[in-house]
């Protein structure tokens, strides 16, 4: 026996429903199904209906042709209005305002703002809801009409999935697959194809065979919110899966999604899957995917392509050739590559792993996420906005791929950057420390490279004017080690200087003098042997006189070259001071011209 709700409740959906409230409205308002208050206002409204009397039963005496009768009704008379499920008999406190409230909506005013102004300019008293039920009464009096949407040859093909007949495996298992359906719009010739997921790779692939058996390619593509197409749904500006969007490049397509659960924007297609799951599946079962397909394509060919279309009035496989065809777009001559493609984070070290191997990219996107697109062949890296950022040749797993462009500047080392960057580093210091470099690498080779990198070391903790006297020095000696650099460094006064004058330094002058007296001529000599001889003789009261001291006479007369050479060598030249003169009691020169010992 059926659930019965009480009399209380029947009442109250009765009552509300006589007061003008949806059914929808009335279950949600009591708590019960809206079944059960459309069963209840049902039968109440045919309890309402008047019986209707059979020809010829009743006579002239009968009540109802005016007689006595209580409750008789004149058959003429007009009948009342048969109610429907949702109608009300009570007439809406809106009718008085007809005109007002029609003519405010004329202005584009919203419901909300016309039971405003109502209340507040008229003192209207119901609710906001006797409005908005009053202006669904208004639409519903002169609905417009749908559009039909032709299109022009070769224009547009729409497409859509639908369930397709089950595929009975060895095993007894039923397993039901998608069927897709592409149809192009103006001949309605149409492709279809069972697969088992609708993910993007098998999207892309069966559009890619009903281009192909089509020999063309439509315009425009007018699909439903596909996940496998559509990566982020918007009526205004849809989001496409970015591999879609390649594929429609490669194509020379444009995508179009139509509004989330409106299929009237694709109406011939969502007749045209009826149509393949009603006349081309319905009763079949196969033993597989491939079994399937083949029964599709033999059933296109056979009786889809030669059947009358009920819009049209023409054969469809005849005005696809005769005029479709034609107008379609050219195939590019080869295929879509088929690649995968997914997001990827890029790692600390500036690589993102793709198929166990690794990849770098530039150093700005280090953290963020990126797109990777493989083929076996090449790796492709975009960022966010699909603009290429780096690519590469696919590696093998463990491997590394790293451009040397994405390395930051701070992260390559002096090493790697080579001898000639060093060089040139060391250059800037100075030209005696360029040579010394120079030189020390071409004694140590290889090795010097590090000898290099602690000379810029250095360059670092001691003025270059004090670092170009070390290296110059260290050149000199031959120095080539580091160690040797910087013992310089930390004394300098040990460096070895030559001074041009000094106080135990005769005058260069005098040694022009010594080799003036040194080749004198014979007469000269015998004159300056007689002034000799004189003052030898005053040996015991001359007087005492200062001389110049860059004059010669400041120095003992040389008589004889040889002699002079000789006791030059051994070092018997006086190495006194250079400004003094000989003492008055310096002992003359002898007769054959020896130097005093």
């Amino acid at each position: 026996m059926a659930n019965r709700i009480k009399v209380a409740k029947e009442q109250a959906i009765l009552e509300l429903w006589r007061q003008g409230h949806s059914l929808r409205r009335i279950a949600r308002m009591l708590g019960v199904h809206r079944d059960t208050v459309a069963g209840y206002v049902e039968r109440e409204t045919e309890r309402a209906k008047p019986a209707n009397p059979t020809l010829g039963s009743q006579g002239p005496e009968s009540p109802g042709r005016g007689g006595p009768g209580i409750g008789a009704e004149d058959p003429l008379s007009p009948k009342p209005a048969k109610a429907t499920l949702g109608s009300s008999t009570v007439p809406s406190q809106c009718e008085p305002f007809r005109e007002l409230i029609e003519a405010k909506l004329e202005q584009g005013l919203s419901g909300q703002r016309i039971w405003q102004d109502l209340a507040a300019d008229q003192g209207f008293a119901a609710s906001y809801s006797s409005v908005k039920r009053f202006l669904r009464r208004l639409g519903k009096v002169s609905p417009l009409p749908f559009r039909r949407m032709e299109c022009a040859p070769g224009e547009e093909a729409q497409v859509d999935f639908g369930k397709g007949a089950p595929i009975v495996g060895p095993d007894g298992r039923r397993r039901y697959p998608h069927v897709f359906r592409i149809v192009l719009s103006h001949s309605r010739k149409g492709y279809s194809e069972a697969v088992f997921r609708q993910t993007t790779e098998t999207f892309i692939r069966v559009l890619e065979n009903a281009f192909r058996a089509f020999g063309g390619v439509p315009r425009v593509l007018v699909i439903d919110q596909l996940r496998a197409a559509v990566a982020h749904p918007d009526w205004f500006d849809p989001e496409l899966n970015p591999k879609v969007a390649e594929f429609c490049r490669h194509y020379g397509v444009v995508v179009l999604p139509t509004r989330p659960y409106m299929p009237r924007h694709k109406g011939k297609i969502e007749r045209g899957v009826d149509y393949v799951q009603e006349n081309g599946l319905k009763g079949h079962t196969f033993t597989g995917l491939a079994d399937e397909n083949r029964h599709l394509a033999d059933w296109e060919s056979r009786v889809a392509d030669h059947r009358i279309h009920g819009t049209t009035r023409q054969q469809v496989k005849e005005v696809f050739e005769r005029v479709e065809r034609p107008a379609l777009l050219s195939l590019p001559p080869d295929l879509f590559p088929a690649f995968h493609e997914a997001k990827r984070l890029v790692h600390r070290d500036g690589h993102v792993e793709v198929d166990k191997a690794y990849y770098s990219v530039p150093p700005e996107h280090l953290g963020h996420e990126v797109w990777v697109r493989w083929d076996g062949r090449l790796v492709r890296v975009f960022n966010l906005r699909f603009q290429q950022i780096a690519v590469h040749a696919q590696k093998e797993e463990g491997r590394f791929a790293t451009d040397p462009a994405h390395i930051a500047a701070e992260k390559i080392s002096s090493i790697e950057r080579g001898a000639t960057w060093l060089l040139a580093r060391v250059a800037r210091i100075g030209p005696q420390a360029a040579r010394w470099a120079e030189a020390m690498l071409e004694a140590r080779g290889i090795e010097g490279m590090r000898v290099l990198q602690g000379l810029l070391a250095l360059a670092r903790k001691h003025p270059a004017d004090v670092l170009e006297k070390a290296c110059q020095s260290a050149l000199s000696h031959q120095v080539f080690r580091l160690r040797g650099l910087r013992a310089l460094l930390k004394q300098p006064t040990t460096q070895t200087q030559f001074l041009e004058e000094h106080r135990l330094i005769r005058p260069l002058k005098h040694y022009g003098w010594f080799v003036q007296v040194s080749f004198q001529p014979a007469q000269e000599k015998e004159e300056e042997n007689r002034e000799d001889a004189f003052i030898a003789s005053r040996a015991d009261g001359r007087e005492q006189r200062r001389e110049d001291p860059d004059s010669p006479r400041a120095f003992p007369a040389v008589r004889q070259p040889a002699a002079a050479l000789g006791s030059l060598a051994s070092g018997a030249l006086s190495s006194g001071p250079a400004t003094q003169s000989l003492p008055d009691n310096a002992t003359p020169v002898n007769p054959q011209g020896d130097l005093p010992q």
